[in-house]
């Protein structure tokens, strides 16, 4: 899959997810390679694009470890249950080396669990997973 493809599926995955939870889920979604540990911003779509790149490291927290073992396959994601603020809830293994990067701002992922409707959000973000791990974003 391209990279605008994969922003497309990104971007509707988005609105349903958002439409199903009632609210935002995650009002911060970046796509980023990582290579030799060091990250190339790829696409972004969020309130922050400057405070993201800036803090990235520091806002990865406990999915940091994650993103750079390296020991996910393609669709595979992950959850921070305890970022708050910038700090990230989740990314997502959208090809080699490239990750989905999905954020709230302003809620953790403890807080987003909270609410019953996330049951059903959730879907949405499962069915794109499966749709990267059956057409990888290769750049």
């Amino acid at each position: 899959m391209t990279l605008d493809q994969a922003n497309q599926k990104i971007h509707t995955c988005s609105e349903q997810m958002n439409a199903r939870y009632k609210k935002v889920v995650f009002d911060e979604w970046a796509i980023i390679a990582l290579e030799e540990h060091k990250g190339q911003l790829l696409s972004y779509a969020g309130p922050r694009k400057a405070g993201f790149q800036k803090n990235f490291l520091a806002d990865a927290g406990s999915l940091r470890a994650g993103m750079l073992t390296q020991k996910h396959d393609i669709g595979d994601f992950e959850f921070a249950r305890h970022g708050v603020g910038t700090g990230f809830e989740s990314f997502m293994v959208l090809g080699k080396n490239i990750f989905l990067i999905c954020n709230n701002t302003v809620q953790s992922m403890d807080g987003i669990t909270k609410d019953p409707l996330w049951l059903s959000a959730q879907e949405p973000f499962v069915d794109l997973s499966d749709q990267f791990r059956e057409d990888p974003l290769v750049l």
